[in-house]
């Protein structure tokens, strides 16, 4: 198999940690990029390399020789920690001075250890009464795309894969995303506004964890594609459901029973280092 090594690390680091998986060769695939070539796959490389990684901040990936991005046809993506560095939610909620309170929530939920759909409703019930003006200020002042975004769209959009943005966030951000980006889908949870003025609700069904692996399903149908042709990214508990269902799963900056289920794990580089996954000359 080819080993992808990736993250801010000195060439003897990468040859060090290549020859622990008793790879042929190393090829350099840009900045902060390696392939190693021929490498070995059993459970105590794979053991050894977590440690060493982990230590030199590398993420690893083992991966067949010859697979293309464009064997692909769809990149699925949550949106908030993972598309984008904020949980829109939390930003809001500080609006009404309570981001705490709802970041905690937030995080339980990511962890897994509060079911979503709860975990929605008791959050976005502490946003009631806020001025509704408080999601463009959000907008504007603080959602930024992760490192790497834009660069994985348009690669991926250049292979000719369909792009999806689903999330248990909201419409207003997922919105404005697609646009800005180019983006061909997007499914997320309305917010209830009435007299400008947030309601505490979500405005009909919810997109949880199972309606996420749903609408990756449904957009397969779509366009006439496998899931197992669906590349599907995420950082919380609320995405494995769709994630176990991709060709190709990716867990980003995740949490810790993410990227343990997930095919790919990148905790240290931008989400373009899905790209490096790939023979692009192929």
């Amino acid at each position: 198999m080819n080993l992808i090594l990736q993250g801010a690390a000195a060439r003897a680091d990468i040859e060090r940690i290549a020859a622990l998986a008793q790879a042929e060769s190393i090829t350099e695939l840009g900045v902060h990029a390696w392939r190693c070539e021929g490498a070995l796959r059993s459970e105590e490389t794979v053991a050894a390399l977590e440690a060493a990684c982990q230590a030199a901040k590398l993420d690893y990936t083992f991966v067949m020789p010859n697979q293309r991005l464009s064997d692909f046809k769809l990149l699925a993506m949550d949106m908030d920690s993972t598309l984008i560095t904020i949980e829109c939610i939390d930003e809001i909620a500080d609006m009404q001075g309570l981001k705490p309170q709802v970041a905690e929530i937030t995080e339980a939920a990511m962890r897994g250890e509060i079911e979503f759909r709860e975990s929605l409703a008791r959050r976005v019930a502490l946003l009631n009464g806020l001025d509704a003006s408080a999601l463009q200020r959000v907008y504007d002042e603080r959602l930024k795309l992760s490192p790497g975004a834009e660069k994985l769209i348009a690669a991926a959009k250049q292979a000719g894969l369909k792009t999806l943005l689903v999330s248990g966030g909201f419409t207003f951000f997922t919105d404005r995303i697609k646009e800005r980006l180019g983006l061909d889908y997007t499914h997320s949870n309305r917010l209830e506004i009435n007299d400008g003025k947030l309601t505490g609700r979500v405005i009909g069904g919810v997109v949880d964890a199972e309606e996420k692996k749903n609408t990756v399903l449904r957009v397969c149908r779509e366009i006439g594609a496998s899931p197992a042709q669906a590349i599907v990214m995420g950082d919380g508990a609320n995405d494995l459901a769709m994630m176990s269902v991709a060709g190709l799963s990716v867990a980003y900056r995740a949490k810790p029973v993410v990227r343990a289920q997930a095919d790919v794990a990148l905790n240290f580089v931008g989400l373009d280092g899905v790209l490096n996954l790939f023979d692009q000359a192929a």
